[in-house]
C-alpha cells in the first residue's frame, strides 16, 4: 500500500521519468523497484507511467459519449415521473415492469430504439439524466461538508492523554452559552482558557459567536496571564474550526490542536472548570446585550483573581487499574498560583509579577465585589419580571464581612444559584361563575355550612341548563378559598385578612359550622 498521496505520486513521476528513460537496464530496474515500493503501484502500471513520463490522472475533463438521445430522456422523465420520482437505483429494475404495464393500458408508445435504450441505461445514467430535471421537483440535493470540516483536517488531534507534562501556557478552550432555556436568538457566551500545568484559569464573555470576537477576546485574554499562551487546544466548533482563528494561531505562534468529535473527556481539565468556575458562579439564566455582556466582564476581572489565588484544587497525579476498579492517585491541593511557583519551568520575571500581584489582594474584597456583580447579573436577567422588587442596598466590607458569619443560616448564598422566582399561575380560561359570584358568596355566608356540591345544585335548578356537572370542581375550589379567608378572618380580624372596605362582618353564628368546614 502506498504512503504518500497522488500529487506527491504525480511529482514522483515527473522527477523519474527522466532518469528512467535515459538509464540502463539494471540502473532502470533499480529506479522501479523503489518507486513501486514508495507509491504501491503494480510494478506493469508504474512502468508505463515512467516510460509516458506523466501520471495517469487526465489533464482535462474527459469527453462526454452521448448515448441516449432527446427521445429516451424524455421517456425517462415520463417513467420517472410515473414511478412517484423514485431514486436512479430503485427505477432501473423497475423500468421493464413499468413500460409493460404502460403499453398494456396505452399509456406509452415507444419506438423500438427509445424502447431499447430504456431498457439498457444504467442507474447512474439515470440520474445524470434527471439531474436538472429533479431540483426544480423539489429533489434534495447532496449534503456538502461544513466550511469547518476542510479547517478540522488539517488540524492536529490531541485525545485525553495526549498531555505528556507541558510547560504552563498549553491551555483547552470552551465556550459556555448562557442561553437560559431556550438557544433560540443571540445570548452572550463565556470563553474560557484552562492551563494544563497549572490549573490557571481566564474567563471573558463573548457578545455573539464570531470568529473575529473571539480571536480579539483572546488577544485581551492573553494580555492579563501571567504567562506566554504556547498552545491553543479546542473541541471542533464551527466557531474554533475557521480559516480566521487557524491563521491567527499561525501568526502568534501558537501550537493549534482539537479534541476528537463526541469526546468530552478529550477536553476534561477545561470540562471541569466549565463547571465549578462558570456555572456555579454565573448560573443558567439567560444573558444577552451589551449590559449583560459588560456586568460579566467586571465579574470575571475579581473572579480570575479569587479562583487563581485563593481556591486551592486537586490535581490527578496518576490511576492504577486493578480489574475493573480504578483507583486514582491525586497532587496535594494547591492553587494555581502555588502550581505556578513551584513548577521549575516558571521564569523569574513570571515569579516577581504574580508574587507582587498575590501581596496586593484582599480575598474578602474580591468575594464581595463577586457577589455585587453576581446580584447584578440576576437583577438583568429577571428584569421583566422583578420591576417591583426593591433594589438590594449596598454593603461595606465591614457588613459583608459581619455577615459571612451567619450566611449559612440563609442557605444558598451566591444570588446566580437561586431559582429566579416564578409568578403565581393566574386562571387561563374564562370564569364561568363570574356573573353569579356575588350571589352565591351571599349563600355560602348565609349558610356556611353547605357544601360545594348542595351550593351547585341549587345553582342548577335556579338557571337550568347553564351549568354543567363539569364545573363542580371549580365550585369546590372557589368555595375552599372563601374558608381560608373567613377562617383568617376569624383568627387575625377582617382587616388582616384584606376584607374589602364596606363588606359586613360575619354574624356569631357562622363560627361553629366554620371550625367543622375548615381544615
Amino acid at each position: 500500500m502506498g504512503q504518500i498521496s497522488m500529487s506527491t505520486r504525480d511529482e514522483l513521476v515527473v522527477a523519474l521519468s527522466g532518469r528512467y528513460g535515459s538509464s540502463n537496464r539494471k540502473e532502470r530496474g533499480r529506479i522501479l523497484d523503489e518507486f513501486v515500493v514508495v507509491s504501491g503501484l503494480h510494478r506493469k502500471h508504474a512502468m508505463r507511467l515512467l516510460r509516458a513520463g506523466r501520471s495517469g490522472q487526465r489533464l482535462g475533463p474527459r469527453p462526454g459519449r452521448r448515448l441516449y438521445d432527446d427521445a429516451v430522456c424524455e421517456g425517462l422523465i415520463v417513467l420517472w415521473e410515473a414511478s412517484d420520482r423514485v431514486c436512479g437505483k430503485r427505477l432501473r429494475p423497475l423500468l421493464p415492469t413499468l413500460i409493460d404495464a404502460m403499453e398494456r393500458h396505452g399509456h406509452l408508445q415507444l419506438a423500438p430504439e427509445v424502447r431499447a435504450g430504456l431498457l439498457s441505461i444504467s442507474a447512474a445514467t439515470i440520474d445524470r439524466a434527471l439531474r436538472e430535471v429533479r431540483e426544480p421537483g423539489g429533489g434534495r440535493k447532496r449534503r456538502h461538508a461544513p466550511p469547518s470540516a476542510a479547517i478540522r483536517r488539517n488540524v492536529p488531534v490531541r485525545t485525553f492523554d495526549g498531555w505528556d507534562d507541558p510547560a504552563p501556557g498549553f491551555v483547552e478552550a470552551d465556550l459556555v452559552a448562557h442561553s437560559g432555556p431556550t438557544a433560540e436568538g443571540s445570548f452572550v457566551q463565556t470563553l474560557t482558557l484552562t492551563d494544563i500545568a497549572t490549573g490557571w484559569t481566564e474567563c471573558a464573555p463573548l457578545l455573539v459567536r464570531e470568529q473575529k470576537l473571539l480571536t480579539e477576546v483572546l488577544s485581551e485574554v492573553r494580555k492579563r496571564m501571567p504567562f506566554a499562551l504556547l498552545g491553543f487546544d479546542t473541541d471542533n466548533d464551527s466557531v474554533f474550526m475557521n480559516a480566521t482563528v487557524k491563521t491567527y494561531c499561525e501568526e502568534a505562534g501558537l501550537v493549534f490542536t482539537r479534541c476528537r468529535p463526541y469526546r468530552k473527556n478529550d477536553q476534561a481539565w477545561v470540562e471541569q472548570k466549565n463547571g465549578v468556575v462558570v456555572r456555579r458562579t454565573v448560573g443558567y439564566r439567560r444573558y444577552e446585550g451589551l449590559e449583560a455582556a459588560a456586568a460579566l466582564a467586571r465579574l470575571y476581572s475579581s473572579l480570575r483573581l479569587f479562583v487563581n489565588f485563593f481556591q486551592p484544587s486537586f490535581k490527578l497525579a496518576g490511576k492504577i487499574r486493578d480489574g475493573a476498579k480504578v483507583k486514582k492517585k491525586y497532587h496535594p491541593p494547591a492553587t494555581p498560583y502555588q502550581r505556578l511557583l513551584a513548577d521549575a519551568r516558571t521564569n523569574e520575571e513570571v515569579r516577581r509579577q504574580v508574587t507582587a500581584l498575590h501581596a496586593t489582594l484582599d480575598p474578602v474584597q474580591l468575594l464581595q465585589t463577586i457577589r455585587a456583580c453576581q446580584q447584578e447579573l440576576v437583577e438583568i436577567a429577571d428584569r421583566p419580571t422583578s420591576a417591583e422588587a426593591m433594589p438590594p442596598t449596598a454593603s461595606t466590607t465591614e457588613q459583608f464581612l459581619a455577615g459571612l458569619r451567619t450566611a449559612w443560616q440563609e442557605g444558598e448564598v451566591r444570588p446566580t444559584s437561586k431559582p429566579k422566582a416564578k409568578a403565581r399561575r393566574g386562571r387561563r380560561r374564562p370564569d364561568p361563575f363570574v356573573t353569579v359570584t356575588a350571589l352565591m358568596r351571599g349563600w355560602f355566608e348565609a349558610e356556611p355550612g353547605r357544601t360545594s356540591r348542595e351550593l351547585f345544585e341549587r345553582l342548577q335548578a335556579e338557571q337550568p341548563g347553564v351549568y354543567p356537572d363539569g364545573q363542580l370542581r371549580t365550585l369546590q375550589r372557589r368555595l375552599k378559598d372563601w374558608r381560608r379567608e373567613v377562617a383568617h378572618k376569624m383568627v387575625f380580624g377582617a382587616e388582616a385578612a384584606g376584607a374589602t372596605p364596606g363588606q359586613a362582618p360575619l354574624s356569631s353564628n357562622v363560627w361553629p359550622g366554620l371550625y367543622a368546614l375548615v381544615s
